[in-house]
């Protein structure tokens, strides 16, 4: 993993000890992740090249709606017919797309590295479906959206891919949305904390 650049700063940094705060009571659980390599990827699924893709970076691209597929330190997100999110460690990126255009061979592709574009907001603990319930309309419920499934969708009218998680959700959100969304989820939290 790439050490970071000296005086980067991650959309979120300012929330952190909020969110280590409002973490403390055990029942809720909110941190950033910042930094992530992030890899939009558009591709025929049915070309020789999503095949090739797969097999370059280790991961198989999900062809279900709404499901990730992941292996070793990545993760793809399935986020519509022809595009995915390929989601890795901080210094990956550069990798990735290179990897990937390997890979393609030349087929028609459009590989964008976005990961300046997006921080990564981490909601878990058993209170994490109540506290983005608040604000988003997806039914969160285990057996409609658990682990292995992610979405692109409104949280609190900011655009976010909502992922689950073994431990509960990744967002990912717009950094010029990362501070609002931020705030809004330890106002969103407040009742479970106090009552945690």
């Amino acid at each position: 993993m790439a050490e970071p650049a000296v005086g980067r700063r991650s959309p979120a940094a300012a929330f952190a000890a909020r969110f280590e705060a409002a973490s403390a009571g055990g029942g809720l659980r909110l941190a950033e992740i910042p930094f992530l390599a992030q890899i939009n990827l558009r591709v025929d699924p049915k070309s020789p090249a999503a095949e090739r893709i797969g097999t370059a970076i280790g991961v198989p691209l999900p062809v279900e709606p709404g499901t990730t597929a992941g292996g070793g330190d990545l993760e793809v997100l399935w986020l519509g017919p022809d595009e995915w999110l390929v989601v890795g460690p901080d210094g990956a990126a550069r990798d990735l797309v290179e990897r990937i255009e390997e890979a393609a061979g030349g087929e028609h592709v459009s590989v964008v590295d976005v990961s300046a574009q997006r921080t990564t907001l981490v909601v878990g603990g058993e209170r994490a479906r109540d506290v983005l319930a608040h604000g988003c309309a997806l039914d969160l419920h285990p057996r409609a959206f658990g682990p292995g499934r992610c979405a692109q969708t409104m949280l609190a009218r900011a655009a976010v891919v909502l992922v689950a998680g073994e431990d509960g959700f990744r967002l990912l959100v717009r950094s010029s949305f990362a501070a609002y969304v931020a705030e809004w989820l330890l106002d969103a939290s407040v009742e479970y904390v106090a009552g945690g």
